[in-house]
């Protein structure tokens, strides 16, 4: 008899592929690495950049990428929902908001309505990074399907 492999066997990778981290985050897990990520540039921002918005908005792009990068297929549409608000969660340090809680308050939304481009990008880069990692799912999945029911 001869053996036939598994489909799901796994092939071996080139070895650039080999270097590049490969986690599968829950949906959940994916908004908490977010959210932490998103927490610790604003705290670069802060300390580094003199809180730059521009800064801030132009890291939140990879932060981004990367969640809808590493969740789990199963969890895909949670990328572009985590991913404002992370970016939410994150201004707070960078906002300038002054006084008490009502001018903290006053600082998030004023960063948030006048740097919504950037809120806007980076929910478009995860989304675009889901729906494309979607549609290959499916490609593979119809092809598999096809396979199978060649040869049976």
């Amino acid at each position: 008899m001869r053996s036939v492999p598994h489909p799901q066997a796994r092939r071996p990778r080139p070895p650039a592929a080999r270097r590049l981290p490969r986690p599968r985050l829950t949906g959940l897990g994916g908004g908490l690495f977010a959210c932490a990520a998103m927490l610790l540039v604003a705290g670069v921002c802060w300390l580094l950049f003199d809180s730059s918005l521009f800064v801030y908005g132009l890291l939140f792009l990879p932060v981004a990428a990367a969640a809808a990068l590493w969740v789990r297929p199963a969890d895909l549409i949670t990328a572009p929902v985590s991913a404002p608000i992370a970016f939410a969660a994150g201004v707070w340090p960078v906002s300038g908001g002054s006084g008490g809680f009502g001018g903290q308050l006053m600082g998030v939304v004023s960063a948030l309505s006048l740097h919504a481009g950037w809120l806007y990008a980076g929910t478009l880069v995860a989304a675009l990074i889901a729906l494309v990692r979607r549609a290959a799912l499916s490609g593979r999945r119809r092809a598999a399907a096809a396979r199978r029911s060649s040869t049976a």
